[in-house]
């Protein structure tokens, strides 16, 4: 799978989060929780993915292009999603 991201909104997540968009591929390498992001109007169908990076759990939202994953932003994830992730990976 191809990952791609707008460079400036990059380095504004890596100064807002502290994640990096380059050390994010590895996120959907493990166990991973998806859910659709159908909160906005965004003229495109988006998702949240949750899953570990670095032994924590984030939420990486992003679109699915024909070849490519397109990163928008990464997170930690709150103590709620958290949960919910280690819930979803028992079932």
């Amino acid at each position: 799978m191809e990952y791609e991201w707008d460079e400036a909104k990059r380095l504004a997540n890596l100064r807002k989060h502290g994640i990096d968009f380059t050390d994010v591929p590895a996120v959907f390498d493990g166990d991973i929780v998806t859910v659709e992001d159908d909160g906005y109007g965004y003229g495109e169908q988006r998702f949240v993915t949750f899953g570990l990076l670095q032994g924590r759990v984030i939420a990486v939202v992003h679109t699915e292009r024909e070849d490519c994953t397109r990163i928008i932003s990464a997170r930690k994830a709150t103590k709620y999603e958290q949960r919910t992730y280690f819930e979803q990976l028992s079932n």
